[in-house]
């Protein structure tokens, strides 16, 4: 979860081998206050039912193209995810969520939360 104004990362989840992004989310535990605004993308299927305040963008249905209001409300929900997308491209520069991981499984959400506080100290650095 990345905070939108500021770009902090607020907490982070991970699951043994490959897990579906929706399925981490909601085995997770994490839970969003219902008055805030959770942006997610086309993966997160479903997930009006679980968090009533929340932006999915529409999906093209077969034989059927989205109309000129769809496809203006995605590019204005992507507008506003791209700062997660960043976040997702800094994390992968340390390789750890981009490659196979080949270390001690145990260790791995240490080193990955030891990797978000970097950035967000980095963050707070610059800022």
């Amino acid at each position: 979860m990345v905070n939108q104004a500021t770009g902090h990362i607020i907490c982070t989840a991970h699951g043994k081998g490959r897990v579906h992004d929706f399925r981490l989310f909601k085995g997770s535990g994490v839970r969003v206050h219902p008055q805030r605004q959770c942006l997610a993308d086309r993966g997160y299927q479903g997930l009006a039912k679980l968090h009533p305040n929340s932006c999915i963008p529409h999906k093209k249905r077969p034989n059927t193209p989205l109309s000129v209001q769809q496809r203006h409300e995605n590019r204005q929900l992507a507008q506003l995810r791209v700062v997660i997308e960043h976040v997702n491209g800094y994390l992968k520069r340390f390789r750890i969520l981009a490659e196979r991981y080949r270390n001690r499984r145990r260790r791995f959400g240490l080193r990955f939360n030891l990797i978000a506080g970097i950035y967000n100290y980095e963050l707070a650095r610059s800022a």
